[in-house]
């Protein structure tokens, strides 16, 4: 699924787009999952008054949109991660069999042996971006998951076990990711080192440590994907679009380095050394996150970031 010419790009500019990288049967998987999701979670919504009962003709995205005027916190139930801090045992996420799929799809699989090697692992850092119209956000919302990211390397939203990590970012687009609709962008220069970031509302590298010039916008159409390395700078553009952007953010490390997060669970996801070693039960994924979850819920919490504000240039 990736050419030499490819690879090539994604050594000496640290980024590349390949379009198609998931097929059709597994993106329908997916919108089938998440859309049956949503119709369990905006039932239970309904009967809290969180939003409106749903009629007959409302599709995934209208109850999208009921959630967002609901004011209240929709996303989590469909993330597939736990959040930053405030873990409890009931605290919501989202581990299926389709989703379980899209991580071990044989073609993403593939791509990252074909630039990191056969060894593979699944970093549990890892979100589903349901990004809204940029109108129908509220001010106070802050998150990346939700609205524009800022600048950032990859690398920096991990914890210091993982600087020697190598590390690939898929980047996977479920919905076509234009510039109208906030798709992902690079900053053009060539980053060699991990830059200082600042933790403000996301976490954010500061305007002097990236290079002057231009930026590259990176548009993909649904099932393509744009693949990171964790050094190199990224951001989103604001959606100022009518509809609604679906991606997710996948990672995957060399097996046996740290992933950065490691109160959360990994997976071997394939192994030439060891066949057997690579899960293949979606169950046991979910039970490995819910195990997390329960244990978090019930130790100190681990900051899941190593920036502060302190430093000068985050004035």
């Amino acid at each position: 699924m990736i050419t030499e010419a490819q690879i090539d790009h994604f050594n000496t500019k640290g980024f590349v787009v390949i379009e198609n990288l998931i097929d059709d049967k597994a993106l329908q998987g997916i919108r089938r999952e998440y859309f049956a999701l949503m119709d369990r979670l905006y039932d239970d919504w309904a009967a809290q008054g969180l939003v409106k009962p749903a009629t007959d003709e409302m599709d995934f995205w209208q109850k999208l949109d009921q959630c967002y005027q609901g004011n209240f916190d929709w996303y989590q139930p469909f993330d597939i991660s736990l959040p930053h801090d405030g873990i409890t045992t009931k605290t919501p996420m989202h581990f299926g069999p389709a989703m379980f799929d899209i991580v071990r799809h044989k073609n993403i699989l593939d791509t990252i042996e074909a630039l990191i090697g056969p060894e593979i692992t699944s970093n549990p850092i890892q979100h589903v971006r349901i990004k809204p119209p940029q109108r129908a956000v509220p001010q106070s919302e802050h998150r990346a998951h939700i609205v524009s990211t800022d600048w950032h390397q990859d690398m920096g939203v991990t914890l210091p076990e993982a600087n020697k990590t190598q590390m690939v970012t898929v980047w996977l687009a479920v919905t076509d990711a234009t510039i109208e609709n906030g798709c992902l962008q690079v900053s053009d220069g060539a980053y060699d080192a991990l830059l200082p970031h600042c933790l403000k509302n996301q976490v954010v590298i500061p305007d002097q440590f990236l290079a002057s010039g231009t930026t590259t916008p990176l548009p993909v159409k649904a099932g393509g994907a744009v693949l990171f390395h964790p050094l190199t700078p990224h951001c989103s553009l604001p959606n100022n679009s009518d509809e609604y952007r679906w991606s997710f953010d996948l990672r995957y490390n060399v097996t046996g380095q740290a992933t950065g997060r490691s109160q959360f669970p990994e997976f071997i996801a394939r192994s030439k050394t060891h066949p057997d070693s690579a899960l293949d039960d979606w169950q046991k994924w979910r039970d490995m996150w819910q195990a997390a979850r329960d244990h978090e819920a019930n130790v100190e919490h681990i900051s899941q970031h190593r920036w502060g504000n302190d430093a000068p240039y985050c004035a």
